[in-house]
């Protein structure tokens, strides 16, 4: 692995799981700590960090993407996203991993993982 990937992955690990960084705030914080690296190899290694199963990536219908670390701990985890700001806090709900459970159960499919992204307006939104 590249230093430039090795940095990207320690920040990760060093902010701990469940928290969501674009490529922007990665970048932003990485050339605030002295880190000289493009925001195009920031893209390109997110991408690949996510293809070998370091990170997750959180897919936001307004546009952009959102980076978390992996947790295998967690793995069926759901988001809740503020469509303005982009603000996501995690949470788990036993409920939804066992709906998924029996539509694949239902429809003869595997289920491999089972998360729920909710679009809303988080409380600083909702007061602009």
């Amino acid at each position: 692995m590249t230093p430039q990937r090795k940095k990207v992955l320690s920040l990760f690990e060093e902010i701990g799981s469940g928290i969501h960084l674009s490529a922007e705030e990665v970048h932003a914080k990485l050339t605030s700590s002295g880190e000289r690296v493009s925001l195009a190899t920031i893209y390109r290694t997110l991408r690949l960090l996510v293809k070998m199963a370091f990170l997750n990536e959180l897919d936001l219908s307004e546009g952009g993407n959102r980076f978390e670390l992996l947790s295998h701990e967690h793995p069926d985890h759901h988001h809740l996203i503020c469509i303005r700001c982009g603000r996501t806090e995690e949470f788990e709900n036993n409920e939804v991993v066992n709906a998924g459970k029996e539509a694949a159960k239902k429809f003869a499919f595997k289920l491999l993982e089972s998360s729920l992204n909710v679009r809303a307006l988080c409380p600083m939104c909702i007061n602009k």
